[in-house]
């Protein structure tokens, strides 16, 4: 039988503010489950603290509410452990680029099956509009008492050096076009991340939905048209297609030279696809030759208080 969209929203009240882009990510989510039809025991969504923590809350499937900054850890601990599980972490633009951004960095160099959606509203919105990593410097929030005094991260920049092989932006306002590249990344064979960008209504009264749209900021001329637009309009191609250092190298540089663009013109779509590099679960493989047969999800730890499973394998590959 299959699957509706109605199948993957809970009943939990959504606390959200009235026009919070979260709304368009967490409906892109289950748009996305939907269509892909993934059965929801076959399904996990961690989520870090802050707006977007309640994601987990919000769709029906298995859901961690995790801690701030540590969704990735959970999200790769749960990979491993289940390998056949879909598994998608959620967070913040501060949870994943403040505090996170250290189990950010290493777990681009994994490249572990799972897909990272970053929420991105360049505030800290459930703790009053402090300024977050992807506030730009010198912009002043209503909240903030002075002009934001740090330079920011660019989170698409971050992904490339840092190894994601699938890295692509979204815009929260644009649900159906966030639903198919949230499908995008949870096909892709490796490690995926999505930079979502998304109007804070309360806290985040620079870049607003008719700021993205084109409609405040600009010059008469301008405004004939949005700020955002897609990649794939444009005859962009992320795709890595051949396993030579030189077209990884041009694929990551021209993804890095569109990651720059902002004000007038932002860019959304796949930046960056690459599924020669190899996947973390195969080099567990080459360890653990069985990994995959019996991974640590179906083993049986004990039995009458007894522990029944052998790590002998292990102690013998660690000893020196």
């Amino acid at each position: 039988m299959a699957l509706k969209l109605g199948d993957y929203k809970t009943e939990v009240h959504n606390d959200w503010c009235p026009g919070c882009g979260d709304f368009g990510i967490v409906n892109a989510i289950q748009m996305a489950l939907s269509e892909m039809q993934i059965p929801r025991h076959q399904a996990a969504i961690f989520s870090g603290i802050g707006c977007s923590g309640k994601t987990s809350h919000f769709i029906n499937v298995y859901g961690v509410h995790t801690l701030h900054g540590r969704v990735l850890t959970f999200a790769q601990g749960a990979k491993i452990a289940n390998p056949d599980m879909t598994i998608i972490a959620a967070g913040g633009d501060g949870d994943g680029l403040g505090i996170g951004v250290g189990h950010f960095i290493a777990a681009g160099r994994r490249n572990l099956d799972l897909t990272y959606i970053i929420f991105n509203n360049g505030v800290y919105g459930l703790t009053k509009g402090q300024a977050s990593p992807t506030l730009r410097l010198g912009e002043k929030t209503k909240s903030l008492p002075s002009p934001n005094t740090n330079y920011n991260v660019n989170p698409i920049g971050l992904a490339i050096t840092s190894g994601f092989t699938f890295i692509a932006r979204g815009y929260a306002y644009d649900v159906r076009h966030l639903k198919d590249l949230i499908i995008a990344a949870v096909r892709h064979k490796g490690l995926a991340f999505l930079d979502v960008l998304q109007p804070c209504p309360t806290y985040n009264d620079i870049n607003t939905r008719d700021w993205y749209s084109g409609m405040d900021g600009m010059t008469e001329s301008q405004k004939q048209h949005s700020r955002i637009y897609k990649l794939e309009d444009t005859g962009y191609d992320p795709v890595v297609h051949y396993d030579s250092e030189t077209e990884f190298n041009e694929k990551l540089t021209q993804a890095l030279i569109k990651s720059l663009e902002w004000d007038t013109k932002i860019p959304t779509g796949v930046f960056y696809k690459n599924e020669i590099i190899s996947q973390y679960e195969n080099r567990i493989i080459d360890k653990i030759p069985n990994y995959l047969e019996n991974p640590p999800a179906a083993q049986v730890v004990s039995s009458n208080n007894k522990p029944t499973t052998d790590i002998s394998k292990i102690l013998d590959s660690m000893s020196v």
